[in-house]
């Protein structure tokens, strides 16, 4: 459960704690969009280097390795999946490196954006309410889940439960008793949830002002156009330039000797 780590938000006086939610939105947007766009090692690899000097300003290196260790699995997971059904290693890295990118990206912006403040960004870019109200529990809610997880896991071990141990079905059948109580848990938190919101009249009402408005600074125009004009040269360095490739032509079912 450690890849859950980095999605949850902890208050840190750091300057990229302090950017407006829309701005490190932007950000993310980019990042995201360049990394789909792009199937070229040497780029998603800049991409990802590119996030290592914001998690050390933003004072979250520590949460952003725990992070990238949870993920480190399921991306050799995707490497070996495309190796083994054929595909150049060169194109296994690229979609290895591709998912830590988005990873790491994501998991930077949830742990210096609090769900409160994305909420108040999202309402003020004109997104309906009920939308706002749903992305913000969603993301209150991964990590929440990823605690009961962990203390369901813990229980099931003291009882005896191994989990590491055996061929893959039968660590997969392990996990059986913990997936069917964290269900569980699942549908008693959104039945709990929606009774909440029905005694207190959700979305009844017609314009909802907020306290607390969320304003731009030129710190946050400056990231936005650095974000843009990175954006813009990206695309066209995708549409009009040739970018060299680390091309590397051997399989990895070619390698092995059965």
């Amino acid at each position: 459960m450690k890849i859950f780590d980095g999605f949850k938000f902890t208050k840190i006086d750091s300057p990229i704690h302090r950017l407006d939610p829309r701005a490190k939105l932007f950000m993310l947007l980019t990042i995201f969009s360049l990394s789909i766009l792009f199937m070229n090692l040497l780029v998603l690899t800049a991409l990802f280097l590119l996030q290592l000097p914001m998690v050390v300003i933003a004072k979250s290196t520590r949460r952003w390795i725990s992070s990238m260790r949870g993920g480190i699995f399921l991306a050799g997971l995707i490497f070996f999946a495309n190796s083994l059904t054929g595909q150049t290693l060169t194109f296994s890295l690229t979609m290895m490196i591709r998912f830590l990118v988005l990873i790491s990206s994501f998991s930077f912006f949830f742990m210096t954006t609090s769900p409160d403040d994305l909420g108040l960004a999202l309402e003020q870019m004109r997104i309906p309410y009920s939308l706002c109200f749903t992305f913000t529990t969603a993301v209150r809610l991964v990590p929440t889940m990823a605690i009961e997880a962990q203390t369901i896991m813990d229980a099931q071990r003291a009882r005896g439960l191994e989990l590491d141990k055996g061929n893959l079905l039968k660590r997969i059948r392990n996990y059986i008793p913990i997936l069917i109580p964290l269900i569980v848990l699942a549908i008693k938190r959104s039945i709990e949830l929606a009774e909440a919101l029905e005694s207190r009249a959700f979305n009844t009402s017609g314009k909802r002002q907020s306290y607390i408005v969320l304003k731009l600074n030129s710190l946050d125009f400056i990231v936005i156009s650095l974000a843009m004009l990175f954006l813009i040269l990206g695309v066209y360095a995708y549409l009009n330039l040739s970018i060299p490739s680390l091309e590397t032509n051997f399989r990895l079912a070619d390698l092995l000797p059965w």
